[in-house]
């Protein structure tokens, strides 16, 4: 089963300039709240910025099983519990086949999970013994599932997948609804306890207005997803539930507040249809107030993340190739595909920073053949993986190379989880011996950030991944909503940690970009450039929100947000002088 969860990771006119930086400062802003007298606040932690407006709608709960009844026909029952799960894994990959990047992904293992052999035996022997589908499936599931949880770490994190397609075959076997988002016919903030992938990938973002769970973290499913979509997200709000169908709140993504009882607004969804169809191209080249020139660059994993306009990608995930697969890609295959990608962005004056396979033990991949380890986030995944699979990069490299050869943008190179100067020696090495000319490492240990002085020794630039980053310099499993705040990517000591990889960038005369999910914070983003970051990378629907906050900014007033921010002892202080000190 563990198999399985492998991806479970210019030029414009000035009308339309201004009237896409108008639609930033709309994203930005958020539709505001005429807040009433009996108004109450709610907290959590917000993941992916934007304030709306409008009704709560919650989730139902899946109905509950109907009593046991006795099987006559045990291979009649094992056809329909098989049944139901094939209909369930083939609804994902329909689902799969509508959306790209991350959310494709995640609908891809959701699909193969559901047809995992090990619970399709363990069914088989449950009906077999006199249990009826729809509660054979239920105790298969819940047993692979408990299974997960037991194991801990990022697999804990899996029992919800399950507990989600349990639902859904059950469903199916017993000819309900499957459950869902709901469809009131209106815009609405969606409520739940928490969201399943499968949900999240498919929301509607003319729909859902905004996204509050109970459960989750900042780098769970439901907030990654929510961030690709462009829609205002918290997780971990205790008591959010209760809150009744049709109660109008306004939610501050940024801040992580749903205020209860506020006047309703009429223009909510029409904002949201402007901050989701933006084109890019419209916003011309990002700067401050004063003209400090940041590159805006895109986070993308395949070519339907790909959109019109962009300065060129920040982040671009190589595992699309290798996902599902029982050999690794030939050099050919993969020197088409990187092709392929590297011509969406035609130069000259466009640039693609790709990153080498980011898999392992944290993200196991069959035909790596790694064995299991008890912690997979310390233990060998990214650069790592090639001490005992070294044949991997270097044909990886090689097709990269020669892609980068033929395309006519700038391809820069970057190595995932490197921790010491001599690990970004020998991959540099590799690379240029390729032909590479470009080459990089991200920034995702606290160790790599200590001493990114003598890592720039070796290579060109840094890339900051700060969810990463986040995890281990906080020693919090960045998969765990249990402890949302600690992963919060204000966290001053993670904040110290960019402003030394910034600073030795700076004193090298080499870029040191963001790409980590606190790019797409449109308040964070003002302080990362204040840190002395060159470059932020993000998905395309946070673009718009994150230009206006820097065009809206001068570069000393970064520079004095992230003094501040660093200044302080905890995120909540940092966000609240940042909420005091608007732009001038």
């Amino acid at each position: 089963m563990a198999e399985r969860l492998a991806g479970g990771v210019a030029g414009t006119s000035a009308t339309a300039a201004a009237a896409a930086r108008a639609a930033g400062r709309a994203a930005l802003d958020g539709a505001g709240a005429g807040q009433v007298g009996d108004a109450r606040r709610l907290t959590g932690v917000g993941v992916s910025a934007g304030t709306v407006t409008g009704p709560v709608v919650r989730m139902t709960a899946p109905a509950p099983l109907p009593p046991p009844h006795l099987v006559a026909d045990p291979a009649a029952e094992l056809a329909s519990a098989r049944q139901a799960v094939r209909a369930v894994a083939a609804d994902l990959t329909v689902r799969a086949g509508r959306v790209a990047g991350e959310a494709k992904e995640i609908l891809e293992a959701l699909a193969m999970m559901a047809v995992d052999p090990t619970l399709g035996a363990d069914l088989e022997q449950r009906i077999a013994s006199g249990t009826d589908a729809a509660h054979a499936l239920t105790g298969a599931f819940d047993a692979q599932a408990e299974l997960l949880r037991e194991a801990g770490g990022y697999l804990a994190e899996r029992a919800a997948d399950l507990e989600d397609l349990r639902d859904r075959a059950v469903a199916t076997v017993l000819g309900r609804p499957i459950p869902g988002i709901p469809d009131p016919g209106h815009p609405f903030v969606l409520v739940a306890a928490d969201l399943a992938p499968a949900d999240t990938a498919n929301l509607n973002p003319e729909q859902v207005l905004a996204i509050v769970t109970e459960r989750g973290g900042p780098t769970s499913h439901t907030a990654i997803l929510a961030r690709g979509l462009g829609i205002p997200a918290i997780v971990a709000a205790a008591g959010v539930t209760e809150i009744a169908d049709g109660t109008v709140v306004a939610v501050d993504g940024t801040s992580g507040t749903v205020t209860v009882g506020v006047e309703p607004l009429a223009d909510t969804a029409p904002r949201v249809r402007t901050r989701t169809q933006t084109n890019l191209a419209d916003l011309g080249p990002c700067h401050t107030k004063d003209g400090h020139p940041v590159s805006l660059y895109l986070n993308i994993g395949s070519l339907k993340d790909v959109r019109p306009g962009a300065q060129g990608v920040g982040l671009l995930r190589t595992e699309f190739l290798f996902l599902g697969r029982k050999d690794a890609p030939s050099i050919a295959e993969q020197h088409a595909a990187y092709l392929e990608l590297f011509n969406a962005f035609p130069g000259p004056g466009t640039r693609v920073v790709i990153r080498t396979l980011d898999a392992g033990a944290d993200k196991p991949l069959p035909f790596l053949g790694l064995p299991d380890e008890e912690n997979p986030a310390l233990g060998v995944r990214g650069l790592r993986t090639a001490r005992l699979r070294p044949e991997v990069l270097d044909d990886q490299l090689a097709a990269i190379a020669a892609a980068a050869a033929e395309a006519t943008c700038e391809v820069w190179v970057m190595a995932p989880m490197v921790a010491t100067p001599a690990e970004a020696a020998e991959f540099a090495a590799k690379a240029r011996a390729h032909g590479l000319e470009h080459v990089g490492a991200m920034i995702e240990i606290p160790a790599a950030a200590l001493r990114a002085s003598r890592l720039l020794q070796h290579l060109d630039f840094l890339s900051i991944g700060t969810n990463d980053l986040g995890q281990y310099t906080m020693a919090t499993d960045r998969q765990d909503g249990r402890l949302p705040d600690l992963l919060d990517p204000w966290q001053p000591a993670l904040l110290e940690l960019i402003a030394l990889a910034a600073e030795a960038g700076r004193a090298a005369g080499k870029p040191v970009g963001v790409c980590g999910e606190a790019a797409a914070d449109p308040g964070l983003a003002a302080v990362l450039v204040g840190l002395g970051v060159t470059s932020l990378s993000m998905t395309a629907a946070a673009v718009p929100a994150v230009h206006a906050s820097l065009s809206a900014r001068t570069l000393p007033e970064c520079r004095d947000l992230a003094l501040r921010a660093r200044d302080v002892d905890d995120p909540a202080e940092a966000k609240e002088y940042a909420a005091l000190a608007p732009p001038s």
